[in-house]
């Protein structure tokens, strides 16, 4: 419920921000994608982790963590579509130039959890299931967003 909860929140942002419903879809087309990723490793019981409410919190945040690449992508289309480019070429040109950035975020949120799945003392593994679900989740979901949210752009974009 939290998820969809928080979906739906982040979609209704997107919608104002956007001023558009359908932008929305294809920056959000990249969450389940990446929520699948970082089950697969709490479904595999990789260090004790398990399904919890620290999990879940690390659910709500990969969902904000992972909209912002394609918010990258998507808004910077828009700017290059109303800058006279085709619908193909902006998005080409949006994630290639907008790839470093994305990287760059990706590689700082990962190399950020890692005190996080390094950690002893008490409270431990409630701070590894955090930091489990963020880096596989981002890490994960960042390969699905470069190649998915373009071809839905394509797909569902307006022409600008």
């Amino acid at each position: 419920m939290t998820f969809l909860f928080s979906l739906i929140i982040i979609y209704l942002c997107l919608a104002a921000l956007f001023e558009s419903f359908r932008d929305p879809l294809i920056v959000l087309i990249s969450v389940p994608m990446s929520i699948c990723g970082a089950m697969i490793f709490i479904s595999m019981g990789l260090g004790g982790a398990t399904l919890n409410i620290y999990t879940e919190v690390g659910l709500v945040t990969l969902i904000g963590l992972i909209s912002k690449h394609g918010i990258l992508i998507v808004q910077f289309a828009n700017d290059l579509q109303l800058e006279g480019k085709s619908k193909r070429e902006a998005i080409e040109m949006s994630a290639s130039i907008r790839l470093r950035p994305i990287l760059m975020t990706t590689a700082a949120m990962v190399l950020g959890v890692v005190p996080l799945l390094r950690a002893t003392g008490a409270g431990a593994l409630s701070r590894f299931d955090i930091g489990l679900v963020i880096a596989s989740g981002i890490s994960i979901g960042t390969l699905f967003t470069l190649f998915v949210v373009p071809a839905m752009y394509l797909l569902l974009a307006d022409n600008l």
